[in-house]
C-alpha cells in the first residue's frame, strides 16, 4: 500500500506501553479503549479499507470494520487467498453479510496478491 503511494492507518502502531505487572489489567483496559477509538477515527477519516480475509472465517473485528467502513460510504478492498470455504453458501467467498458490504459499496474482494496491486488504483482513486 505504502508503495503504491497510499497512508496506511494502523490502530495498533503505538509508543503506549505497560510498564508495571501489578497494573496490566487496567493498563490493558486503558489500551483496548485507545485501540478501538484510534481505529475508528482511522476508519471514519479514511477513504477505503484493504483487509485480508484469510482463515477459516472471517475475523469479528475485520467484520465490524467492514460494516463500519460501508455506513461511512468507504471503498473496502479485500483479499482472500485461502482456498477454503468461508461462505454461507457456494457462490460467496466470505460471510454473506461481510461480502454484502464490500460489493455493495463498490469495493472488491480479489483471490491473488498480483489482482490486488491491478485493482488498488481503481478501488481507491475513483
Amino acid at each position: 500500500m505504502r508503495e503504491s503511494g497510499f497512508e496506511v492507518l494502523d490502530p495498533w502502531d503505538t509508543d503506549f506501553e505497560i510498564s508495571a505487572p501489578e497494573a496490566e489489567k487496567e493498563v490493558w483496559k486503558e489500551l483496548n479503549v485507545l485501540g478501538g477509538e484510534k481505529n475508528a477515527k482511522a476508519i471514519e477519516s479514511s477513504d477505503g479499507r484493504l483487509a485480508v480475509l484469510d482463515g477459516t472465517d472471517v475475523d469479528s473485528g475485520r467484520a465490524s470494520i467492514s460494516g463500519y467502513a460501508f455506513a461511512f460510504g468507504e471503498k473496502i478492498l479485500d483479499y482472500r487467498g485461502n482456498f477454503r470455504l468461508t461462505g454461507d453458501n457456494p457462490e460467496s467467498t466470505v460471510n454473506l453479510q461481510v461480502e454484502y458490504f464490500i460489493r455493495k459499496g463498490g469495493g472488491r474482494i480479489v483471490r491473488s496478491v498480483k489482482e490486488l496491486a491491478d485493482v488498488l488504483a481503481d478501488i481507491f482513486s475513483g
